[in-house]
């Protein structure tokens, strides 16, 4: 497949670090000096970084935050093998060799998005979060994590109907933004749902009357399980859904074809490649 739509859409950066946040659970946050990516990211996309020197193969990361107007773009990853343990030893001053943005994003459509992230599949959907704050929308994020969330969680400032009056935590920055936002864990984190975003989300649909529910579209990124539990979630309520797909990757740019899935068309059964055909994708079309 000779797909040139990418073309001309994705710069190589010599990004300078400007920061770089440690978390619990081997979790950082990194921002870098990008000004090509930030101007043209949307979420949903990801860069291709280059996370050490003598380390040639590079690591998708997804782009949780961007400023056009500064020119940086923040960047979640979890520690999880060589690569991303070389990357969390770099210090701002450092400058990384960044590709992006690369892939589909999110269409968001919906009067009503329901944005499910899970790990480090949050950051799409604090990306599209930022894209709609002001908005005449009305979204909802769920977050879900098995380690401590890579901000300090605190009550929030919205009720929710149809959510547990002991489920509290949010993440600030929706908060300040003006998004509800609820967390779920199953670690006993206080004022967090204890159970599955999936649970979640159920709670929160089943609290809706059937007009609002038509306003729905649901958006997610997160482990492979989360995402096929997400697909059976807007199944069971006839909703659209996208998910972001969560690959190994080699080049990033649909050379190698090495991140290619299953993925159904009109014609039939297909061979699509995450990192330039996805990493959105219809959830049905997937699962």
């Amino acid at each position: 497949m000779n797909d040139k739509s990418h073309r001309g859409t994705i710069l190589v950066e010599e990004a300078e670090i400007l920061s770089h946040e440690a978390f619990d659970g081997d979790q950082y946050v990194l921002r870098v000096a990008a000004p090509g990516c930030a101007a043209r990211a949307l979420p949903g996309q990801f860069a291709h970084i280059t996370v050490d020197p003598q380390r040639p193969m590079r690591r998708p990361i997804s782009i949780m935050r961007v400023s056009a107007d500064a020119g940086w773009v923040d960047f979640l990853y979890k520690v999880v093998g060589e690569g991303t343990e070389l990357l969390a030893q770099r210090q701002p001053g450092e400058t990384l060799s960044t590709m992006g943005p690369i892939g589909v994003p999110f269409d968001v459509r919906h009067r009503r998005p329901l944005l499910i992230g899970g790990g480090v599949g949050m950051p799409p959907m604090i990306c599209i979060a930022e894209l709609l704050k002001g908005g005449d929308g009305q979204p909802f994020v769920i977050l879900g994590s098995e380690v401590p969330f890579p901000f300090t969680p605190r009550p929030s400032q919205f009720v929710v109907d149809g959510i547990p009056d002991g489920v509290i935590a949010a993440m600030p920055l929706l908060e300040d933004w003006g998004i509800p936002s609820r967390l779920t864990s199953l670690q006993g984190y206080a004022g967090c749902h204890q159970g599955y975003v999936t649970d979640l989300a159920r709670t929160w649909l089943d609290a809706l009357d059937d007009d609002a529910r038509r306003e729905v579209g649901i958006y997610a990124c997160g482990p492979h399980p989360m995402l096929e539990a997400v697909v059976g979630v807007a199944r069971d309520y006839g909703l659209p859904v996208q998910v972001s797909l969560e690959e190994f990757m080699a080049c990033a740019v649909g050379g190698c074809a090495g991140c290619v899935v299953e993925v159904a068309t009109d014609s039939g059964p297909a061979m699509k490649r995450v990192c330039v055909d996805g990493p959105v994708f219809d959830g049905y079309s997937v699962f």
